[in-house]
């Protein structure tokens, strides 16, 4: 987990979906704790490399619906501060959605509020780093987008709590600016789901660790 947290991201999806069954672990999971650990040794010259000319944040906020056999989508996102991932997170969403664009809707909440905390510290940080508004939110779902613009009630909305719309509170006064950002290239697909070795390998080299 401290691995997980602090400098390999790209654990970070095998670690949480672990972690959901501390409580009651089996020997499939232990299978599982032990290809990470031969993962991160076989990986063990890898390296988060952080920096870049650009000190702007940008952001990656993706969710993959229903996969898992108790039906929570899986939320997953990324910051980047110039071309180093600073802040990252896979985690399994507490409620059961309706629709791929209601849990991309959810992602997005969790991803906005944490945007707002790294724009708090950036600005204690401001004799190191000259942050502009808005952040830019990468997301790949058209229908969670228009949804997080348009504060008009929706039947389709009705039934989301409150305080998931947050979003849209965030985009109002100027935080975030949202854009779509094309499936293939969405870094924060690595904290949704289990990714080809192909696919596991590009989208960790986007996260910059190398």
């Amino acid at each position: 987990m401290y691995v997980a947290v602090m400098t390999r991201p790209d654990i970070a999806f095998a670690v949480s979906t672990l972690s959901q069954y501390l409580e009651d672990p089996r020997a499939t999971h232990l299978v599982a704790v032990r290809r990470i650990f031969r993962y991160l040794k076989g990986t063990k010259d890898l390296k988060l490399v952080l920096g870049g000319k650009k000190p702007g944040i940008i952001g990656f906020s993706n969710a993959d619906w229903a996969q898992s056999t108790s039906r929570h989508s899986i939320s997953g996102f990324a910051f980047f501060v110039g071309l180093g991932i600073v802040f990252w997170s896979a985690k399994k969403q507490h409620l059961i959605t309706l629709s791929s664009t209601e849990s991309e809707y959810v992602a997005l909440t969790h991803a906005s509020k944490d945007i707002i905390w790294i724009q708090k510290l950036l600005k204690e940080l401001s004799f190191l780093f000259d942050h502009s508004f808005p952040t830019t939110l990468f997301c790949d779902n058209q229908g969670a987008i228009e949804l997080s613009k348009d504060s008009k009630f929706h039947a389709r909305t009705k039934h989301i709590d409150v305080h998931f719309h947050f979003i849209r509170q965030t985009i109002s006064m100027g935080h975030i600016k949202l854009v779509y950002c094309p499936t293939n290239e969405m870094t924060a697909d690595i904290f949704t789901k289990s990714l080809s070795h192909v696919k596991f390998q590009y989208f960790r080299e986007l996260l910059n660790v190398v």
